[in-house]
């Protein structure tokens, strides 16, 4: 058997993730090589033609050079000194990182950056664009009477009472729900809502804990309970850590589907204007439902619902929850995902001049940090171009 048909059986058992660490490591430090760059090419294209399961998806190639480049990554940090990291060892790590980007970049066009540092990179970034502040804790309770309360200017402690619940504010910002007594109308509705550039938590009167994500709501009854579930209506995007109950499932109802839980962590990304709903399971196990198809989602996997299908894949769960630790986290996305995560969270309007780039982006970076940072790491790639104007970021090639 010739070397190369050895690689390539290696490279087929790696995507089926049956390759032991040591096979592992040696095909990472074979394609670390810049001779080995267009065998890497053929090998990936080859596979591609030749397994059925990835025939069928556009985004193949780029899930295939994802799962490559972290494994890369991970071979490269790993053979990084320990030591204190002068100006010249942080420039050597900045140039390997570098490298194996362009391995990925001669393949599909990619591009990627990783915690990034202006003084290291060795494009010229101009940037004059105003900055514009993060996004903050914030949100508005409609209660069933229609009585609305902006959380992020109410004080501390209790805020409201209604229908044997008392409703109370954490110190640590958290909005909870209390049963005090016997529940007078137990379908009477609040809805928890953010705008672009909020984000909140509430604790339910389950125990459950939710977590929003900009411009979204949560809509659930003053008991909870209905028809014996615990039942809430969701849109746009939320993490949630449900208490196990048995003997009342936990749903979350979307306009697309439904998600049944007894107790687990897992986060559902069902904007309105998004094409793909996102259902990712962190731990546990949810059922979904959607126009008649049912499915089960172990820890690991993401449900994408796509105009009534389910498709079940593979998945790193911290890429779908890094909003909730306050993290923008990309992994080989267009520029327009990008861009709608920015539009959200720092309340500001995207504008496309021209034909838009097609190339992918990784990288990881604060939600701390003021929107002129962020351009700035996409823009360093040379890739896109932004122009800031008041509220209205304006993107060409």
């Amino acid at each position: 058997m010739k070397p190369s048909d050895q690689l390539h059986i290696l490279f087929k058992k790696y995507l089926n993730n049956a390759c032991s660490a040591e096979e592992t490591q040696h095909l990472m430090n074979y394609f670390h090589q810049d001779e080995n760059r267009e065998q890497l090419k053929e090998i990936i294209i080859d596979v591609l033609e030749t397994q059925d399961e990835y025939k069928e998806t556009d985004s193949a190639i780029a899930e295939v050079l994802a799962k490559v480049d972290r494994d890369l990554f991970v071979q490269i940090q790993s053979a990084t000194p320990t030591a204190p990291e002068g100006k010249n060892k942080k420039l050597k790590l900045w140039l390997q990182i570098a490298a194996v980007a362009a391995v990925l970049t001669i393949i599909c066009s990619g591009i990627y950056f990783f915690n990034y540092k202006p003084a290291k990179l060795p494009v010229a970034v101009k940037s004059a664009a105003p900055d514009v502040s993060p996004g903050d804790f914030g949100a508005t309770l409609t209660m069933a009477n229609g009585r609305k309360i902006s959380l992020a200017n109410v004080s501390k402690g209790e805020i409201g009472r209604e229908l044997g619940i008392i409703i109370t504010k954490t110190d640590e910002g958290r909005l909870v729900y209390k049963i005090d007594e016997k529940v007078s109308d137990p379908n009477a509705l609040n809805t928890l809502s953010t705008a672009r550039g909020e984000t909140y938590q509430v604790r339910l009167p389950d125990g459950s804990l939710v977590y929003l994500n900009a411009a979204s709501s949560l809509t659930y009854s003053a008991a909870l309970i209905e028809n014996g579930k615990r039942v809430v209506k969701l849109i746009g995007e939320g993490y949630f850590e449900v208490a196990k109950d048995k003997l009342h499932p936990f749903i979350v109802k979307t306009n697309r589907q439904e998600v049944e839980v007894l107790g687990t962590h897992f986060n559902i990304s069902s904007y309105a204007d998004d094409e793909v709903e996102k259902t990712t399971l962190l731990e546990g196990s949810v059922r979904l439902t959607a126009s008649g198809n049912s499915r089960m989602l172990k820890p690991g996997q993401q449900a994408k619902l796509y105009s009534g299908k389910i498709q079940v894949n593979e998945t790193d769960p911290e890429l779908a929850v890094a909003w909730k630790n306050n993290e923008f986290v990309v992994e080989s996305e267009h520029i327009e995902t990008i861009m709608t995560m920015i539009e959200r969270w720092y309340n500001v309007e995207v504008v496309y001049i021209g034909e838009k780039t097609n190339q992918r982006f990784s990288g990881k970076v604060s939600r701390f940090d003021k929107m002129s940072k962020v351009l700035e790491i996409v823009e360093s790639t040379g890739e896109a171009r932004f122009k800031v104007s008041g509220r209205t970021v304006y993107v060409s090639k």
